[in-house]
C-alpha cells in the first residue's frame, strides 16, 4: 500500500515536470525591435527595406524634374504589383503596405489606391449611385490619376551546406512615368543572413 503510495506521488511528479518543460512562454515585444528567429524574411527586414528604399526613390532627380515640370506640383504614385520570386512565402502585401506607410510619413508624394482597392472604391460608387442622396453621392471620373506606377520584385538565393546556410534577398523597384512609360529610378536592397543550426 505504502509502495502504491509512493510510486503514485512519483508519477505526478514526474509528469509535472515533464508538462512544465514543454509549456510554452510568450513575450510581448515591440514592433520596432529586431528579432530574427528563423533567418527567414519577417517584419523587420520588410520595413527596413521598405524605409530605405523610399528614401532613396524620394532623393532621386525625378522627382526635382516633376516638380520643376509641374509648378511645384506634387508627383501622384500608385504602388503596383510586387512580386515574390523567392524561395519561401513572403506576403508581398505587407511590403507594399510598408512603402505606402513610408511615402505617406514623407508627405512628399500624393498616393492613390491600386489593385483590388481601387475595385472596392469603385464597387462603393457605384453603390452610391443607387443607394446614397444626391448631395452625399460620390461621383465616378473625379479620381487622381497617377503619375507613376512603383512595380518590383523580392528574389532570393539559399547556399547551403550541413548546419549551415546563406539566405541572400534582394529587393528590386522601378518607378514608371505612366504617360510616356519612361523609367524615372531604378533601385534595390540587399540583405544576407547566415544561419547556424
Amino acid at each position: 500500500m505504502q509502495l502504491r503510495r509512493i510510486m503514485t506521488i512519483a508519477a505526478i511528479a514526474v509528469s509535472g515536470i515533464v508538462i512544465s518543460s514543454c509549456s510554452r512562454q510568450v513575450t510581448r515585444v515591440s514592433t520596432d525591435e529586431t528579432i530574427d528567429v528563423s533567418g527567414n524574411w519577417n517584419n523587420s527586414d520588410s520595413r527596413m527595406v521598405a524605409q530605405e528604399l523610399t528614401q532613396t526613390i524620394l532623393s532621386g532627380p525625378w522627382l526635382g524634374n516633376h516638380l520643376e515640370q509641374n509648378a511645384g506640383k506634387k508627383p501622384t504614385v500608385i504602388v503596383g504589383m510586387v512580386q515574390n520570386k523567392s524561395h519561401e512565402h513572403i506576403e508581398a502585401e505587407t511590403f507594399v503596405k510598408d512603402i505606402e506607410t513610408a511615402f505617406i510619413q514623407t508627405q512628399r508624394v500624393r498616393l492613390v489606391q491600386g489593385g483590388k482597392k481601387r475595385e472596392e472604391l469603385r464597387a462603393e460608387k457605384a453603390d452610391q449611385q443607387a443607394n446614397a442622396t444626391v448631395s452625399s453621392m460620390k461621383k465616378f471620373g473625379l479620381e487622381n490619376g497617377a503619375d507613376y506606377i512603383l512595380q518590383g520584385s523580392i528574389n532570393s538565393i539559399v547556399d547551403s551546406h550541413k548546419r549551415k546556410k546563406v539566405v541572400y534577398y534582394q529587393v528590386d523597384l522601378t518607378l514608371t512615368n505612366i504617360q510616356t512609360n519612361e523609367v524615372v529610378w531604378v533601385g534595390g536592397k540587399k540583405i544576407a543572413k547566415y544561419v547556424k543550426n
